[in-house]
């Protein structure tokens, strides 16, 4: 009989990291949301930064709108990063037909195995210069 090991705040962030890297893993390799759906939870909340939120049937619905556009999307994963009940994904993406390199940050919240919300942040590379001096913009 295997041995159980104690549910520590280490084995629990590597859950978490597992689950996500496991849930993007699946919907890019199969384009598909409902590869992604069972590891949502029910009261799955996406927020945006311009303070809409989204229910899973609306994220889901939207994300599959958005594969369909995003169909040969290179994704190069820079950092993921995880702490106890967040996991946090850096990656940069060019978009397909020679579209524009963006700069992505999801974060994803993680309650006893579900994804229960997540954050993004989207920025394009070409305009990220402008965006460092936001404070001088008028």
């Amino acid at each position: 009989m295997g041995t159980l090991l104690p549910v520590t705040t280490q084995n629990v962030t590597q859950d978490n990291k597992r689950i996500v890297q496991q849930a993007l893993t699946a919907l890019v390799a199969t384009g598909d949301v409902d590869a992604l759906a069972p590891l949502l939870s029910d009261d799955f909340l996406h927020h945006r930064p311009d303070a809409t939120s989204r229910t899973k049937p609306e994220w889901l619905a939207a994300v599959g709108v958005a594969l369909v556009h995003l169909a040969d999307m290179q994704v190069e994963i820079q950092h993921v990063l995880a702490d106890g009940d967040h996991v946090v994904l850096h990656s940069r993406r060019r978009l397909p037909g020679g579209g524009p390199e963006i700069a992505v940050v999801d974060i994803w919240r993680l309650d006893d195995g579900l994804i229960v919300e997540a954050w993004e942040i989207i920025e394009p590379v070409s305009r990220a210069a402008a965006n460092l001096t936001w404070w001088e913009i008028r």
